[in-house]
């Protein structure tokens, strides 16, 4: 577990939601994955970002799926691709990335509460 942070401190992190609009390999990149657009809706608007989650998700059933993303975080060269947003997950027992996705659909841009 990492140190106690405040309320405050969460809130600062701006975690939302949005469905991905087109996912594309990424084959210039060190481990295996995948290039993302994301729309998080007109407030936010639609984002990139790089997710290394090749192991349980193929790109043809990535688009339409509701994904959470951290959207204040700079930008982040990674190889020739600049990501915008990081993409949540948990690691599975092998360490593979396992989406995190609201239960039922909700608004692109929901914030995380």
């Amino acid at each position: 577990m990492t140190e106690a942070i405040s309320f405050d401190d969460f809130l600062k992190v701006d975690i939302r939601v949005g469905t991905v609009i087109e996912a594309v390999e990424f084959p210039e990149a060190r481990k295996p994955a995948y290039k993302l657009r994301i729309d998080f809706g007109d407030e936010i608007g639609v984002k990139r970002s790089s997710a290394q989650i090749t192991v349980h998700y193929r790109a043809d059933e990535l688009v339409g799926r509701q994904v959470a993303g951290v959207v204040n975080f700079p930008t982040r060269q990674i190889g020739p691709f600049m990501s915008q947003v990081l993409t949540l997950g948990f690691a599975d027992s092998n360490g593979d990335i396992v989406l995190i996705e609201p239960e039922r659909a909700v608004p692109n841009g929901s914030r995380m509460f």
